[in-house]
């Protein structure tokens, strides 16, 4: 029985690592793309009246091709302000609330975070043009 229970403990564990682009792509959409723009350039419909101009959310990765995720999840929930328009970024950030999940970046860092910003990291990094 003790068996049975560790499988579904670990099983529940993986499945809250994963990672889904598609509904990060949903969440992108409908979160992001007024200020990012449709095709994550920086060019969304509310880009000219921000103070600070949205990011082209393509070219985050450097030269090496490395996707910054501790900065790009810090940004998203909260912990590295930017501040846009008046208020820090995210203006959606209680829509990105759920359970708590952790990600790793690409060096094995842990990071605590959510499971929407996981999917939308998740698809932010398949916009990436290296």
């Amino acid at each position: 029985m003790s068996v049975m229970v560790l499988g579904v403990s670990a099983a529940a564990s993986q499945a809250a690592w994963a990672q889904d682009a598609k509904t990060g792509e949903e969440l992108y959409m409908h979160h992001c793309a007024t200020c990012h723009g449709i095709d994550a350039m920086g060019q969304g419909p509310m880009a000219a009246v921000l103070v600070v101009q949205p990011s082209d959310l393509t070219a985050l990765s450097n030269e090496e091709g490395v996707f910054p995720t501790a900065r790009v999840v810090s940004r998203i929930d909260g912990r590295d302000p930017l501040v846009s328009h008046g208020s820090p970024m995210p203006v959606y950030g209680p829509y990105f609330d759920g359970q708590d999940t952790s990600m790793k970046t690409p060096q094995g860092q842990p990071i605590l975070t959510s499971q929407p910003i996981v999917d939308l990291v998740a698809y932010l990094e398949t916009l990436q043009q290296n």
